[in-house]
């Protein structure tokens, strides 16, 4: 039988031999960038794999997720590694996709990388014999909130309910046979460090506000218009003027876009768009400033006699980590990279939906250092995908041989030690009652 430390090796040997392929499926993802809900190849390359490592899996999942299982076939609880499929939208960066301007420039495409390399670690060194328990892969897609009116579009279809993935899989019954979930993502580097741990996540709703007017000829009679682009203009600048209300420990962030703004210049425009998102630290910030932002659309609409039509869309549950389960991780990270390498995070006003996950089980979302540029920027690169997708999968496999070694003991204790702030229902219950639908005219 093989001490932690041996297993920890041969599993670590194992990611070094297929090392080249899981880099090159990163790479191959990356170079075929696709936004959430359309992760068709990228979909289709996992499920490839799996069928190669003889991985019982189940695709199609919320139109594009793939859910493995490794069985050791003796009890014990439930270790997911999650991958995200999908990329961002980023008109101009080197690798955009000239038809869609998908771009991966948040790392995305190393995640599956890690997926493929932990699994064949696992596999390839025998270390299954000594672990109790599962592992599940799952590949899940639409973790960027984007694209909005597609996705509602989909959600108005019945394709899916919620507009990001995880939220999509909670619903689905797919986590209801899992205990706790690793990922890691890559990170641009801020401070010295090779890996960060802990620190929040805001959370934040979503809204589609639908400005109409009447149109009018805009030179010879734009008295007989109303003008939607005012009632927005005189909107955004009333959601501007509520910032000095928003508290400093609320973490409020309200970013609205202009997605259509008019047909024609020669004509008073009636038809604008606006989309924004509301994210806050708490559930009850994020509420409070949605009155807020709520009351300024409106009385752009009233200022010009428009009418307002506001769509308020569950977005992500602000995101905590599992004290337990991250100092497991980061002693593993710790092993590879050093101590000295390892960073610890604070308060983030961005949001993800492993911040929803977090709110049902423990969760460990560590970060890599190994991307230069700016997230979501057109300069966003991961520079050094040995750190990146090797380093991280050592990492978490490491993490999930301490979990499921000898009988799966530090699982069990974790589990059982572990108050989830919500339970499925009531996670379900809190985000579907963010959904409502506004109609004001004036």
């Amino acid at each position: 039988m093989l001490s932690l430390e041996e297993s920890k090796a041969e599993s670590y040997d194992g990611i070094d031999r297929s090392g080249d392929r899981a880099v090159r499926i990163a790479k191959e993802v990356f170079n075929n960038p696709e936004p959430g809900y359309r992760e068709y190849k990228t979909s289709s390359l996992i499920a490839n794999e799996f069928t190669e490592m003889g991985i019982p899996f189940e695709d199609g999942i919320a139109i594009t997720g793939v859910k493995g299982i490794m069985d050791t076939g003796r009890p014990g609880p439930t270790v997911a590694v999650i991958g995200e499929l999908d990329s961002h939208i980023v008109r101009g960066h080197p690798n955009s996709n000239q038809e869609t301007d998908a771009a991966h420039a948040c790392g995305h495409n190393t995640q599956i990388g890690m997926l493929v390399a932990v699994a064949k670690g696992i596999q390839s060194s025998g270390v299954m014999d000594t672990l109790s328990g599962r592992i599940a892969f799952m590949a899940v897609p639409a973790e960027e909130y984007i694209e909005i009116e597609y996705r509602n579009q989909l959600r108005k279809m019945g394709k899916i309910e919620f507009l990001v993935g995880k939220s999509e899989f909670i619903k689905l019954g797919k986590f209801d046979d899992v205990d706790m979930a690793i990922m890691t993502h890559t990170d641009e580097e801020r401070q010295s460090g090779k890996f960060s741990i802990g620190g929040t996540f805001n959370g934040m709703i979503a809204k589609l506000v639908h400005f109409t007017g009447t149109s009018a000829h805009a030179g010879s009679s734009p008295h007989l218009g109303v003008n939607a682009l005012n009632a927005a203009t005189i909107a955004l600048q009333a959601v501007h003027a509520q910032r000095e209300t928003f508290r400093e420990e609320d973490s409020i962030r309200v970013h609205p876009i202009i997605t259509r703004g008019g047909g024609a210049v020669s004509a008073v425009p009636d038809d604008v768009r606006v989309e924004t998102f509301v994210r806050g630290k708490t559930i009850e910030a994020i509420i409070s400033a949605a009155e807020k932002v709520d009351r300024s659309f409106k009385s752009g609409a009233l200022a010009m006699g428009a009418g307002v039509n506001i769509t308020t869309i569950p977005g992500y549950l602000p995101k905590s980590n599992d004290s337990d389960l991250e100092k497991l991780h980061a002693e593993n990270a710790i092993g590879l990279v050093g101590e000295g390498e390892l960073i610890q995070r604070g308060h983030e006003t961005g949001s993800s939906d492993i911040g929803d996950l977090s709110n049902i089980m423990p969760i460990a979302h560590p970060f890599i250092v190994s991307a230069s540029g700016k997230a979501h920027g057109v300069d966003y690169i991961v520079e050094d995908y040995e750190l990146a997708v090797l380093t991280s999968a050592k990492a978490m496999t490491g993490t999930i041989i301490d979990l499921l070694s000898n009988g799966a003991r530090k699982a069990y204790s974790l589990k059982e030690s572990y108050d989830p702030p919500l339970s499925k229902r009531d996670y379900l219950q809190t985000i579907r009652g963010f959904a409502r639908e506004d109609n004001f005219v004036f």
